[in-house]
């Protein structure tokens, strides 16, 4: 390995983490791996990398110290076997969780005496160290710049902030988003599937209409961050009018309706709290929890 290059220990090697390791490898960094199960380390040592028998033991090889296991639980657990060897290390978390889980690992790294970064991880295991794949990064935005060339290997970086959390909670508003497209598409193929209609077919029709609306996003958040929703596109009441029929042909064609009633519940509120005028970027606003 070049010697100007940094090492690196990856903890977790499932899908995504084996792929986080294998880009580093391909980067040029010594890197040093560790898996609860142990077999998962073969690929990777072919490849290059080192196996550590205990967590404790990679993370004592390398300055920088990247995470990515099922879930944050799992971190808070293998946290706990090694806080005498963190201090003075940097680990990033690149776990999937909520922004107070990044918050309370922070004050646990903080505690014992790490720098900890959390991230977010916006690509599959195969587009990563890719033209597309990129990474949110928040916390200790020092570390975050010292690491930056390291952590390049796996994509694009994108620093949200030094709050722990806002990587967490940008993460999880993307996915919210891609889990809103896919509800939508399953339920919208289900509509078709009702008349033998395939979906292959219609595909063709929906990839094209969906991106042509998503083209409206831009528009929809500058309504939401300054408050001015009306709209002469297409109102609350407009879709308030026109939303039954879509509950009515699903029960009609025997499709399950329950992605779509809490929607028809919010245009329900919406007309009653005197929103008609407005367009539907007024229901982020509605979906806020009031204290």
């Amino acid at each position: 390995m070049p010697a100007n290059k940094p090492p690196v220990s990856v903890l977790g090697l499932g899908m995504m983490g084996s792929a986080l390791a294998a880009a580093f490898l391909k980067a040029g960094h010594p890197v040093t791996v560790w898996n609860r199960s142990a077999a998962k380390t073969g690929p990777l040592v072919a490849q290059g990398a080192l196996p550590a028998e205990t967590a404790a033991e990679a993370v004592t090889e390398s300055p920088l110290v990247v995470l990515c296991l099922l879930t944050n639980d799992n971190v808070e657990k293998l946290f706990a076997t090694f806080p005498d060897a963190v201090a003075g290390k940097t680990l990033v978390n690149l776990t999937n969780g909520t922004p107070a889980q990044a918050r309370d690992l922070a004050a646990w790294a903080a505690k014992h005496g790490a720098h900890y970064i959390d991230g977010g991880i916006m690509a599959v295991p195969q587009m990563i160290a890719g033209p597309h794949a990129y990474v949110l990064y928040s916390g200790d935005e020092q570390a975050y710049e010292t690491h930056r060339p390291t952590l390049a290997a796996l994509g694009g970086t994108k620093w949200t902030g030094t709050d722990p959390g806002l990587a967490a909670l940008h993460d999880l508003a993307l996915l919210t988003g891609m889990y809103g497209m896919v509800l939508g598409v399953m339920q919208a193929f289900a509509l078709v599937r009702t008349e033998n209609i395939p979906a292959t077919e219609f595909s063709e029709l929906l990839v094209p209409w969906i991106s042509a609306m998503l083209g409206g996003a831009p528009e929809w958040a500058e309504a939401i961050d300054s408050g001015g929703h009306l709209t002469d596109v297409s109102s609350i009441a407009v879709n308030h009018a026109a939303f039954p029929n879509f509950l009515a042909a699903f029960r009609d064609q025997g499709v399950r309706t329950d992605l779509f009633e809490p929607f028809q519940a919010i245009l329900d509120r919406a007309m009653a709290e005197g929103y008609e005028a407005d367009g539907l970027s007024r229901i982020a606003d509605l979906l806020r929890v009031r204290g």
